[in-house]
């Protein structure tokens, strides 16, 4: 796979060279690109040959001078040109092995690619690592990486991710710190799996890997009615979600009483789901895995600001559907007290009950749910972590716009936060 060009900012570099939309990057200064950290790299020289392939076959040497720090100014297909390094293991709670049947080929990939840890966060367990990986992540310091640790007990880990590598996790991380790589680490909880006393083991494990662990992140398993795997798992219900939190409170009060930050966060579900208050902002530091879920809803509280009550008011004419997932409807309904505004939890019929989350939401699942509703509505707010990241396509394929010609004239609305959400109740969209 080579570096296929998808887009071109205006006023760019890649502009000025004429690289069009389709043009294939195979080779900077006789070099082969496996991605775009090589990329970024090999075009730092200020002398430049680019060996290009465009989209009508024929290939061509282009050769320029820049200035040491000018970026190329094109986006490409994947960031990786070698193609994604695949997952071998076959972890007890692999949610790729709980997705409906017939979906997109994307959906499928398991990735447990280092490089896809490093520029967008994904969680890698290190099992699939060569050494040739390793290696690079040395020479180019890729750091901080994002870790899925789930236990630091080597057999358990193992039982857990079902392959003999992943006792290695120890070992692993011992390399990563002596090359100065920093890393934040997750765990997904199973109830009477790796919780209770193995999850006190894996904190304190962790904790002794201050500074380079950065963070250490625990959300709960979830499962979809797809799941066929006989390995039993367990899902936290509200009085062991609560015991969760009570226990990992204790160790939270330790380290902030220590360092003055809190290391540990839980992931939102564990407090909707126990019906506890979430922590204070400050709790969260600088929210270091919000990408993973974890203060989302706090931080959203937090960007509508203290006038929660006022929300929706100035326009008392506009009628309006927040859709949302079972378990932050909740939530947001505590927040919106307007009669003009309707909370409309949806759900999840697609990949069952249990799986409660705005971001999995799916457009039947949401057609469904708005046309049980006789009631006129104006406008229609929907949570964009359930579109397909830069694409306005839901997972199960059904697109923004067959949901706007269906309940038109009604407006549409993603929504990617608390500010375009009470801008949005406000009127100003």
């Amino acid at each position: 796979m080579e570096g296929l060009i998808t887009k071109i900012a205006a006023g760019s570099l890649a502009e000025e060279l004429e690289l069009k939309i389709g043009d294939k990057i195979l080779k900077i200064n006789g070099k082969t690109p496996r991605d775009i950290i090589d990329l970024s790299f090999l075009l730092a020289e200020e002398e430049i040959e680019l060996f290009i392939e465009h989209s009508d076959g024929e290939k061509e040497i282009i050769a320029f001078e820049k200035d040491f720090d000018e970026e190329l100014g094109a986006e490409f297909e994947s960031a990786v040109f070698d193609g994604i390094k695949r997952c071998k293991n076959h972890c007890v709670f692999c949610f790729v092995d709980m997705i409906a049947p017939n979906m997109r080929k994307t959906l499928n990939i398991k990735d447990d690619d280092y490089r896809l840890s490093f520029l967008f966060g994904n969680f890698i367990t290190l099992t699939n690592l060569t050494a040739k990986d390793f290696n690079r992540i040395k020479k180019f310091h890729l750091s901080p990486l994002f870790i899925s640790i789930h236990s630091m007990n080597p057999g358990l880990r193992a039982k857990i991710l079902r392959t003999s590598l992943g006792k290695n996790i120890q070992k692993q991380l011992d390399e990563l710190e002596k090359a100065g790589v920093e890393y934040h680490t997750q765990v997904v909880l199973c109830k009477n799996l790796n919780d209770g006393a193995e999850l006190d083991f894996t904190i304190a494990e962790i904790l002794k890997r201050r500074p380079q662990a950065l963070s250490l992140a625990i959300v709960p398993v979830g499962v979809t009615k797809y799941r066929r795997d006989k390995f039993i798992l367990e899902q936290f219900d509200r009085e062991s979600a609560a015991k969760v939190i009570e226990q990992v409170e204790i160790w939270q009060k330790k380290i902030r009483a220590e360092s003055g930050r809190t290391f540990i966060y839980l992931g939102d579900e564990f407090y909707l789901l126990a019906e506890k208050n979430l922590p204070p902002v400050k709790f969260y530091d600088d929210f270091p895995q919000i990408e993973n879920g974890i203060g989302m809803t706090r931080n959203f509280i937090e960007e509508l600001g203290t006038r929660n009550q006022e929300l929706g008011v100035e326009n008392k004419n506009l009628k309006i559907d927040v859709i949302s997932g079972t378990s932050f409807a909740k939530v947001l309904k505590n927040l919106v007290k307007s009669p003009n505004v309707r909370i409309l939890p949806v759900e999840n019929k697609f990949f069952g009950s249990k799986v409660n989350v705005s971001g999995l939401l799916t457009g039947g699942d949401i057609i469904d749910a708005l046309k049980t509703s006789e009631r006129q509505r104006d406008l229609i707010l929907i949570p964009a972590t359930a579109l397909k990241t830069g694409e306005e396509i839901f997972l199960d394929d059904i697109s923004l716009e067959n949901l706007r010609k269906i309940f038109a004239p009604a407006q549409i609305l993603p929504i990617k936060d608390g500010f375009e959400f009470k801008k949005a109740l406000e009127g100003k969209f």
